[in-house]
C-alpha cells in the first residue's frame, strides 16, 4: 500500500555494454554528502556488473515513460533498442525524457536478506522542469496523480 516513483538504473559493463533495469526501491539517504540508495535482488543477472562498476545512473521516470518502465522490467527484452540516451559518469546511460537523473559513484553495498542495497554518492543530478512522475502502487503503474 506504499506508492513509489519508478526508476531505471543504468550502467556500462567493463566491455562497454549498456545495462539497465526498472527499480522502485530508490530513496534519499543524506544531503551532505549527497547519497541515495536502491536495492537489487541477489538473483539478478546484472548484480555482478552493478557490484563491480564504479558508476551507475538512476533515471527517475516521467509519466510519459510507462512503456519504458515495462520494457526494462521484462526479462529477455532488448532494453536499449531505439532508446535515446547520453553518456554520464562512468559511461552510465542518462535516458532522454527522464524526470530526473542522478549520476552516482558506487560508494558502498550492503547484503541484506535476498537483496543488495547500493548506496551511491551523487556526483551530478539534473531534472526536467514540469515533468509529472510515473508512479507505482499495488502492482500497477499510474501516470496521473491528485494535486
Amino acid at each position: 500500500m506504499f506508492a513509489t516513483g519508478v526508476t531505471i538504473v543504468t550502467a556500462r559493463t567493463a566491455d562497454g555494454q549498456v545495462i539497465g533495469l526498472t527499480a522502485n526501491s530508490f530513496n534519499s539517504v543524506s544531503l551532505e554528502p549527497p547519497l541515495v540508495l536502491w536495492s537489487l535482488s541477489r538473483a539478478a543477472a546484472s548484480l555482478a556488473v552493478f557490484s563491480a562498476g564504479s558508476h551507475y545512473a538512476i533515471n527517475v521516470l516521467a509519466a510519459d515513460q510507462k512503456a519504458l518502465a515495462e520494457r526494462f522490467a521484462a526479462k529477455g527484452a532488448d532494453r536499449f533498442s531505439g532508446v535515446s540516451f547520453d553518456e554520464g559518469a562512468g559511461g552510465a546511460p542518462l535516458l532522454h525524457g527522464a524526470a530526473a537523473t542522478f549520476e552516482c559513484f558506487n560508494r558502498s553495498r550492503y547484503e541484506e536478506g535476498d537483496h543488495v542495497i547500493f548506496v551511491g554518492e551523487v556526483e551530478r543530478c539534473t531534472h526536467r522542469p514540469g515533468a509529472a512522475p510515473l508512479l507505482f502502487h499495488g502492482g500497477r503503474y499510474y501516470t496521473e496523480h491528485a494535486i
